[in-house]
């Protein structure tokens, strides 16, 4: 796959898809498992819902940077709010079926354990806020798009090591992308 260098980091030229699941674990005593992020090209994976992943994957791969970590809400955002979602596929059944991919080694991911703010924030839009009310003084705060491009660039920073050693392998025998 091509390579773009962004500053000192070599990235592929490819996308990613930021997706939250429902939570799963790996294993007794593992850390929980709330997000994901794959290589776009892993939405053309035969194992995946066809040709939802095919249409998802085309929709995160038009306009983006080499290298950008799109997350789920911010196609959902581009999608009139989520209302589009049926005229290109179910994302549901589709990260569903990513999720067993990166379960049974059928790609590469990073998975993560986020924090419930961070988690929530990754599954906002780009403006979206997300407010949380302290149990014990019952004040509020309110994370918004500042604190959200923060969680972002952490995944971003954990992106950029794994790529440094190998990218994210999307699996074998992929569907070509649809014009």
């Amino acid at each position: 796959m091509p390579h773009a260098q962004i500053g000192n980091d070599i990235r592929t030229t490819a996308v990613y898809l930021l997706f939250a699941p429902e939570p799963y674990c790996l294993g007794d005593g593992t850390q929980e498992i709330n997000t994901t992020l794959v290589s776009a090209a892993s939405l053309l994976h035969p194992q995946v819902r066809q040709p939802d992943g095919t249409r998802i994957h085309n929709l995160l791969s038009q306009g983006r940077e080499p290298g950008e970590i799109v997350p789920l809400a911010i196609l959902t955002h581009e999608l009139n709010g989520g209302a589009d979602w049926p005229t290109v596929g179910d994302w549901e059944h589709v990260t569903a079926d990513l999720v067993q991919l990166v379960r049974t080694g059928g790609c590469d991911a990073l998975s993560f354990g986020l924090p419930a703010i961070a988690r929530a924030l990754v599954c906002t839009g780009p403006n979206g806020t997300v407010c949380a009310v302290g149990a014990a003084d019952d004040q509020s705060v309110t994370y918004g798009p500042n604190e959200r491009a923060a969680v972002l660039a952490e995944v971003d920073a954990l992106l950029s090591r794994r790529v440094a050693e190998r990218d994210l392998w999307p699996g074998d025998g992929l569907l070509p992308p649809q014009c």
